[in-house]
């Protein structure tokens, strides 16, 4: 598929049939999600999976009430990045935004893996409100990690409308 087409069909998707997202498809996914480029090509990138049923429960608990209406019957994806690695520019020394090069990062590699899951004839959604510590917890996820999103992965419940989208000349500027 085209990445045209996969921008276009990529939807944030808030209904998921009970379906089973495969191990096999996550690994290729992942593989995908960390062939993004990266500061320095630290790869600071880090991914949690919750496809057993114990597993999507920590996760889906650890979320609030709209997202647990939002992602219920998906399986999960936990992004985390480490802290201090992008945006270090040499001497222990950290460009003035520091660790959001990390979150940048990470943002790139989560774009290959929802474009990446979209190919499979998987949907996604981005949810950034979630309970850190009890993720980090049930994975065991380091502290010198920053947790970014839980990503819901699963297949669609219904079809998926594109929103509003800015006019071109709202949003670039060529001189």
């Amino acid at each position: 598929m085209e990445l045209n087409e996969l921008v276009k069909i990529r939807r944030s998707c808030r209904r998921y049939i009970d379906a089973q997202v495969k191990e096999e498809d996550v690994k290729e996914i992942i593989e995908c999600a960390r062939l993004a480029a990266s500061w320095k090509n630290s790869q600071t990138g880090r991914y949690y999976v919750a496809l057993s049923e114990e597993a999507k429960k920590a996760v889906y608990e650890a979320l609030p009430d709209f997202n647990r209406r939002s992602s219920a019957n998906a399986a999960y994806i936990v992004a985390s990045f480490k802290k201090g690695l992008s945006g270090g520019i040499g001497e222990g020394k950290m460009s003035e935004e520091g660790d959001l090069w990390g979150a940048y990062d990470l943002g790139l590699q989560n774009s290959y893996l929802m474009l990446k899951a979209s190919e499979l004839g998987y949907d996604t959604l981005i949810m950034g409100l979630r309970d850190v510590e009890a993720l980090r917890t049930y994975f065991a996820i380091p502290e010198d990690e920053i947790i970014m999103p839980v990503i819901a992965i699963g297949k669609r419940e219904n079809e998926l409308k594109l929103g509003a989208r800015k006019q071109l000349d709202e949003i670039l500027k060529i001189r």
